[in-house]
């Protein structure tokens, strides 16, 4: 054994915002793997269209900086935990990870939730204390929430001896102090090369490589993506795959590619420690190990999380179905969801019993939301229903995933956001007061009960309210209503067009959901009602011209501002009997049954079967 003292492998984590991404960059740009005529997009790693618009990273990624002589290799993790299956994969590659947080706000759910997994593996750790040059920063209380949190977290003795570098990513600076900055990122990459271990790899024993992250080409098909971890790897070898199940197959490395700054660079061979890309092996997966045919010995199997949402996904039946989008076939949703499934490990789809709809399973609504948002990009058009939490049954009991919510609140909105919570069954585990007018709530909630709140909170929060929650564990299962939308809906009777006269005249029955001039069909849903029943309304009436002329004269009355919903919001706000139409540039929400006449009879029918049970 070895190591191989020119690498170093390591994973970066921070919550989302505390700029993780904008940190590569940095180190990208001062390594000189740019040249100057190369401009680099700002964000570099986030490649993603949704990823920039968001500033989230949702798939984990992999660069490569040289340093002096050091190859350093940066894996970026997800920050949100709906892409915990990819985290824990992720400290299977690395010998050490960077903490990224910012100054100002300190630690958060997610950080904690992804550093739990890195100490587990026993990595070593550097903190960075980023946007250092915030005028609110606090190095010093940021570094003692660190301190405590390692402890709570039962890291190490060796792991709890951090070093700490304080930095200002969007200025390209960094320090050992917090009171001055040097120009460059040299404290970072020194802290890196001297602190982090090399890979202590065996080079000269048998072949062992695992597959940790799957990408896709049209070209190259799947590409394995996973560390060396002993051996050597050759472009043309022969291979076996050993697969979840322990059943191995033959294969051969067609192609091979290390890693420069973000490109993949084809290469001829690479050794125990490098992170690699392999191409030509078809049908491999997340957690396979790829061996030598003589010593085919398999690697420990990756765990994958459970997803803990569903949701259906429909072919578009609406009146205004191909529209908008080129996709809309059930043969081409049904191609659709499954090449996901090719690069996503969280993702489950499942078969109905109807060719036309789906049970897609992920990790969370923003998972979900996000599969939905590429497809609708990619010109699909389909229809999804209400979002539900995945109920598992574990020795006879049925339990249910619960979330860790962490809220910071001003304190006027404590008491109000306390009563909602309560309402959602949730229970509070801690609080904080920061003594800069805002308290750190946690609480212990039940997924479903967080399901539409996000709306609910920035109103009484006024808008000032942040918050974050990560999957916690499964708990029995809570009887009982939890969460979900106490109002009622306004429903179209007619087919047409919205007009500022037929919307003037619902306008006191509740708040509407679109803009004069806007398509509609019979059965969509037009706005939310002040009531908790649905009532059928008729906003493309035409007012009626005669040539008498009135005493009160058409006075101009100003409408009310609409609701506007996002696809987030749409999905939230959907109820068991409603759906949401998803076009390419069109959100709609409708009722499952659009004629009026046969959504009362069906609701007699199950009224009925309910009394009759």
């Amino acid at each position: 054994m070895h190591s191989r003292k020119d690498i170093r492998n390591i994973a970066i984590i921070a919550h989302v915002d505390h700029g993780k991404t904008t940190l590569v960059d940095q180190l990208l740009q001062q390594s000189g793997i740019f040249r100057d005529h190369e401009t680099m997009q700002e964000r570099a790693m986030d490649s993603n269209d949704l990823e920039r618009e968001r500033g989230i990273t949702i798939l984990a990624k992999n660069t490569a900086i040289t340093y002096k002589e050091f190859l350093i290799n940066i894996v970026d993790t997800p920050g949100h935990a709906d892409f915990g299956g990819e985290v824990e994969r992720i400290m299977k590659m690395v010998d050490g990870v960077l903490l990224v947080v910012d100054a100002y706000e300190g630690c958060m759910p997610q950080t904690k939730f992804v550093l739990r997994k890195a100490l587990e593996q026993h990595l070593t750790p550097i903190v960075v204390v980023n946007k250092i040059d915030r005028p609110a920063a606090r190095p010093k209380e940021v570094i003692d929430e660190v301190l405590d949190l390692f402890i709570e977290l039962e890291a190490s003795d060796d792991q709890l001896e951090f070093p700490v570098v304080y930095a200002s990513a969007l200025n390209g600076t960094s320090s050992m102090v917090p009171e001055k900055q040097d120009e460059t990122m040299l404290s970072l990459y020194e802290t890196i090369t001297q602190h982090i271990p090399a890979p202590t790899e065996k080079v000269d024993e048998p072949l062992q490589f695992l597959v940790t992250l799957m990408d896709y080409n049209e070209y190259l098909g799947r590409i394995a993506i996973g560390r060396v971890n002993r051996g050597i790897i050759k472009q043309g070898q022969s291979v076996t795959v050993i697969m979840r199940d322990g059943k191995s197959k033959t294969a051969r490395i067609e192609k091979l590619f290390g890693f420069q700054g973000l490109k993949r660079v084809e290469t001829e061979e690479a050794g125990a420690g490098d992170i690699v890309a392999i191409a030509g092996i078809k049908d491999i997966n997340i957690g396979e190990t790829i061996a030598d045919p003589q010593h085919p010995e398999a690697l420990p199997v990756l765990k994958i999380d459970e997803p803990t949402m569903q949701m259906t996904f429909l072919v578009n039946n609406s009146p205004f179905v191909g529209r908008e989008g080129k996709w809309i076939t059930s043969r081409k949703l049904r191609e659709r969801l499954f090449k996901e499934l090719e690069t996503d490990v969280s993702l489950r789809v499942d078969e109905t019993d109807s060719p036309d709809a789906f049970i897609v399973s992920g990790r969370g609504e923003l998972h979900l939301g996000i599969l939905i948002e590429n497809m609708r990009r990619e010109g699909y058009e389909l229809q999804v229903s209400k979002p539900e939490v995945i109920i598992k049954e574990v020795d006879g009991r049925k339990m249910e995933p619960v979330e860790r919510l962490m809220i910071d609140v001003p304190e006027e909105s404590m008491g109000s956001v306390m009563e909602s919570l309560g309402s959602r069954k949730a229970e509070m585990v801690n609080m904080i007061n920061t003594g800069t007018g805002t308290v750190r709530l946690e609480f212990l909630v039940p997924a479903r009960g967080l399901i539409g709140y996000n709306t609910h909170f920035l109103t009484l929060t006024r808008g000032y309210g942040v918050m974050n929650h990560a999957f916690d564990s499964y708990a029995p299962l809570i009887g009982g209503q939890v969460g979900g939308r106490h109002q009622g809906v306004l429903v179209s009777s007619e087919t047409g067009t919205t007009t500022h006269y037929g919307m003037m005249g619902v306008e006191d029955r509740g708040i509407l959901f679109l803009e004069p001039g806007a398509d509609i069909y019979e059965g969509m849903i037009v706005g939310e009602h002040t009531r908790d029943n649905d009532i059928i309304v008729n906003i493309c009436r035409e007012k009626q011209l005669t040539n008498v002329r009135s005493a009160t004269k058409d006075e101009t009355v100003k409408m009310k501002t609409p609701r506007l919903f996002s696809l987030e919001q749409a999905l939230e706000y959907l109820n068991d009997d409603e759906l949401c139409e998803i076009t390419p540039k069109t959100v709609r929400l409708r009722k499952k049954i659009l004629n009026k006449s046969e959504r009362e009879r069906v609701a007699k029918q199950s009224k009925a079967a309910k009394a009759g049970v």
